[in-house]
């Protein structure tokens, strides 16, 4: 088993911003305290190099970020006040999402504590997220022959607009988004399949959509590796999300995803996505859940 963690913390943060932030800090700690990891689990990557980024990044956009020039608008679209420390973070990230691929290929599954970064576009980021992890770690594997095929599973509560844009034109990269129809972001991309989900909607309803959408996928793309985006936004406690999903059916998606991919016999990179519930316990509670989850079925 192999987890990348950051220790690439970006305080301070306007007030506002902080909050997104701290569960990346309690994740491990929480994993490690119930047990359901050891230290041996953790690894912490290194940063990108150019060279992975510009598979993904257009360049002048990569240079802007690399050498703190991206303009008042451009900060504000993002979410974050630009600083090397926040752009070290990202690129961490993106590494680790590449290494947490590289494992799932050797052994079956791999998390990142981070990761999910589904709204940065080539040119641009926007929603909290400068690079896309997913783009970044599919491109390196497809340019490194690693696999032929990929699949996008992203049940953010949002949908994963950067990551459609990203492989609108490339039939090696399959990018399914499953999320609120009245969130965020409210221009959608057009992914290669998209269900746009009611406001309020309940688990049996929601689990019955997936169920049915996982099958469908796994016998139409055959993928040589999934990319899980596992955000827990989706939880009725979640102050963005506009969904009534359970604790319980949060999980129960979570075992829904890993059960047919292990069935199938599919590596599967999970990555962490969103969560927004006013009580971080929820929010990491939800996502050492779906550690535990994978891990059972995995094996370790």
């Amino acid at each position: 088993m192999k987890i990348a963690f950051h220790d690439v913390y970006v305080h301070p943060l306007p007030p506002e911003h902080r909050f997104p932030m701290v569960k990346y800090e309690l994740i491990p700690q929480q994993l490690l305290r119930e047990g359901i990891i050891q230290p041996m689990h953790l690894f912490e990557p290194s940063p990108l190099d150019e060279d992975i980024i510009l598979l993904t990044h257009e360049k002048e956009y990569w240079h802007k970020l690399r050498d703190q020039q991206l303009t008042y608008r451009e900060q504000r679209v993002i979410g974050f006040e630009q600083s090397e420390r926040l752009t070290l973070r990202e690129i961490t990230i993106g590494q680790g999402t590449i290494d947490i691929s590289l494992h799932a290929l050797d052994h079956g599954i791999g998390f990142n504590v981070a990761g999910g970064t589904h709204h940065a576009f080539a040119a641009r980021g926007e929603g909290f997220c400068l690079l896309n992890d997913i783009g970044l770690a599919a491109n390196y594997l497809l340019d490194r022959r690693k696999v032929k095929q990929v699949l996008v599973v992203d049940l953010d509560v949002h949908q994963g607009n950067g990551t459609a844009s990203l492989f609108e034109n490339n039939g090696s990269v399959y990018t399914f988004s499953m999320h609120g129809a009245h969130n965020y972001p409210f221009h959608k991309e057009r992914s290669d399949w998209d269900i746009p989900l009611p406001d309020g909607i309940t688990d049996g309803p929601y689990l019955q959509a997936l169920k049915d959408a996982l099958q469908i996928l796994i016998n139409k793309v055959r993928p040589d590796i999934v990319y899980y985006l596992s955000g827990v936004d989706i939880l009725e406690t979640d102050k963005l999300g506009k969904l009534k999903i359970t604790a319980a059916g949060c999980l129960e998606r979570d075992i829904l995803v890993f059960d047919i991919l292990k069935k199938h016999d599919i590596p599967v990179a999970v990555v962490m996505g969103g969560g927004y519930s006013p009580k971080v316990k929820d929010v990491v509670d939800a996502h050492c859940r779906t550690f535990s989850a994978g891990m059972d079925i995995y094996g370790y």
